[in-house]
């Protein structure tokens, strides 16, 4: 791609148009490629030089639009491919793909598969449902994403990963925090496209019942070692305060929360105030009692702590008597 002109496409402005018609929020992904255009930069190194990010990172899931001049816009410039963010647009995308390479084999669980659309239907054999017409797009790999509605009620639907903690073989699902690469679009030169256009189904209930996370468990706060002087009472305030703004958090912004917290105590941890495993001890309940999950929490508290200890705080200012 490097070096070449690229020029808009009608087809592509089309296609976005259409999608965001359907309510669908849309977003630029970098011409024949799965990854988003803008931002052109991680949470981690934000410098707040993109104009939008000027009062705090925006990344791609808080950019996608359904407005139509903002996606002439956008699309006039480059032959941008469209990403569907799901969780604004109420959708829940089961992506089934199909094996990589000659070596790509099942696991023994489901060694009779042949792809992700063989295990989809062993799983609903497994639990009494139906696999019923939907929305479903062809990926540029060959397999297919069925798209259906978000479940009105109930908690809100995370992204799953294939048998490491989701599905199973060859099964992802795309929902709140996640996107798909739209119909119109290619990667690699592979094109996705409808292949039957319909209004998404209701999200199957069975299939519901299987990707709903399991209750949150209360946030207890944890006690860490702290000297008995003001020193320590300022340190147990910042904790108590970091927990806070987290737990506050709202949907769409607590993976954001938790990584300006994990910078805030970062930096204490960095001055020599706290430990990186206070800052874990603290964080980890904190974030797992507004939904985010165990993977996720891990690395973005490594990343707040890898920014925050490019300002270390020190407090030498603060006194130690009683």
């Amino acid at each position: 791609m490097e070096g070449r002109h690229l020029v808009p496409t009608p087809d592509l402005l089309t296609a976005a148009l259409s999608h965001a018609s359907r309510g669908w929020h849309v977003f630029p992904l970098r011409p024949d490629d799965k990854r988003p255009a803008f931002p052109d930069h991680t949470a981690d190194d934000c410098t707040g030089r993109d104009p939008r990010c000027r009062t705090g990172h925006v990344g791609w899931e808080q950019r996608a639009t359904t407005d139509p001049d903002r996606i002439r816009r956008a699309w006039s410039h480059r032959p941008y491919g469209v990403g569907i963010a799901c969780g604004p647009s109420g959708l829940v995308v089961v992506d089934l793909d199909v094996p990589k390479h000659p070596g790509d084999f099942p696991p023994a669980e489901w060694a009779a598969a042949r792809d992700g659309g063989d295990v989809l239907g062993v799983l609903a054999d497994r639990h009494g449902g139906t696999i019923d017409p939907t929305y479903t797009v062809t990926t540029g790999r060959g397999g297919s994403h069925l798209y259906y509605h978000h479940p009105e009620s109930g908690p809100e639907l995370r992204n799953t990963n294939g048998d490491r903690g989701g599905l199973g073989w060859k099964v992802d699902t795309r929902a709140h925090g996640g996107y798909v690469v739209a119909a119109g679009s290619t990667v690699a030169g592979r094109a996705y496209a409808v292949a039957l256009d319909c209004d998404p189904a209701p999200l199957p209930a069975w299939l519901a019942g299987l990707l709903t996370p399991p209750p949150r468990p209360a946030c207890r706060p944890v006690a860490v070692a702290l000297p008995p002087d003001r020193r320590g009472r300022y340190l147990e305030a910042a904790i108590r305060r970091q927990v806070d703004h987290l737990t506050a958090a709202t949907e769409g912004g607590r993976n954001d929360a938790l990584f300006a917290s994990a910078v805030a105590l970062g930096q204490l941890a960095a001055g020599g105030a706290l430990g990186e495993d206070d800052v874990y001890a603290v964080l980890e309940p904190a974030a797992l009692s507004t939904g985010l999950r165990h993977g996720e929490i891990a690395r973005t508290i490594a990343s707040g702590l890898r920014v925050g200890a490019r300002q270390p705080r020190h407090l030498t200012n603060i006194g130690r008597a009683a």
